[in-house]
């Protein structure tokens, strides 16, 4: 893999049906903290907050997650559920001989991580999200409520139909990641202000109709890039984006659990500029958690923790810092 020479080697681990890839750092002592991935990106995508935080005493484990990077890649959908999702993570830490662990959850892993403390609330010593917020369940179908919200076209409800997104973004990986990866084209406010047909999340439509040479908003290194490329032009799409598939299963088969989060410490780091994952849908959070704290990342698009290291790891080591001894 061509990463960084700070990025540890990767360990493997058989759990859950699995050979799963994951990286560590830092001293094996005091509660690790556990980083989960979205979409499309790796345990790599967290590279600045394992150095920042091993450095600072504390230790840090990011695995590839199922169907992505070096893990294996099951090809039933139903194998991307939350139970396989969060079962992995339970599966990593009895294979590593921990009791509890703080998860850390960006994009699709944010939602995996705040599932944790419903599945699992015995292995959770805390949780941070990052972007993604604590939504309790919905009264409807998620798809079909995107589908109401923004058509038939916005991209989770086209990832719906098998081998349609996963064939597109094979077809050329440097443009596609060089499309998903860009700083923000605009802000929450004046996406919010565009007519309703430039609202649709289209992704799909956007990257056929994108340039990457008129494209100026790109924060990774070449070397940086040249891992996902790498990642994904070996591993494909359809893996991850059998996540999006289990949506209606999730929904359905989270009937009876909790809706609140209480009695754990709760870290939800928001970016300014995330037109997918704004700030106001963390507004009503402290309703369902008892424990939490807020921190806004001011000029962030979607991706923060890569975008706005600093800020990002200032957080998350001043929020440790007082609930957690390194």
């Amino acid at each position: 893999m061509a990463a960084a020479q700070t990025w540890p080697q990767p360990q493997f681990a058989d759990i859950n049906g699995l050979r799963m890839a994951y990286y560590e750092a830092g001293p094996r002592q005091g509660v690790p903290i556990v980083f989960s991935h979205g979409f499309p990106e790796l345990a790599y995508s967290w590279r600045h907050q394992v150095a920042a935080l091993a450095q600072a005493g504390y230790w840090v484990i990011a695995p590839d997650q199922r169907g992505y990077g070096l893990t294996d890649k099951p090809a039933a959908v139903t194998d991307y559920d939350m139970e396989h999702l969060t079962g992995d993570l339970v599966g990593l830490l009895d294979h590593l001989g921990v009791e509890k662990a703080i998860f850390c959850g960006h994009d699709w892993g944010g939602i995996v991580v705040w599932a944790m403390p419903l599945l699992h609330p015995d292995r959770v010593a805390g949780v941070i999200g990052l972007n993604t917020p604590f939504v309790p369940r919905l009264p409807i179908d998620p798809i079909e409520m995107f589908k109401a919200a923004y058509g038939p076209d916005m991209y989770i409800v086209h990832f719906q139909t098998p081998g349609a997104a996963d064939a597109l973004f094979a077809q050329d990986v440097d443009k596609t990641m060089r499309f998903f990866m860009r700083l923000p084209g605009d802000s929450v406010v004046g996406f919010s202000s565009r007519p309703a047909e430039r609202r649709s999340l289209a992704l799909q439509t956007a990257l056929e109709h994108y340039d990457p040479k008129s494209d100026d908003k790109q924060f990774l290194s070449d070397a940086e890039r040249a891992v996902y490329v790498e990642a994904f032009g070996n591993g494909g799409f359809t893996g991850p984006i059998n996540w999006y598939r289990n949506f209606t299963r999730n929904w359905e088969r989270s009937e009876p659990l909790p809706r609140r989060i209480d009695g754990i410490p709760c870290l939800m780091i928001m970016a300014e500029h995330d037109v997918v994952l704004p700030p106001s849908l963390a507004d009503r959070m402290g309703d369902q958690i008892d424990d939490l704290e807020k921190v806004l990342v001011e000029g962030s698009g979607h991706w923060t923790q890569q975008e706005k290291p600093e800020a990002v790891n200032a957080a998350i080591l001043d929020w440790l810092s007082r609930r957690f001894a390194a």
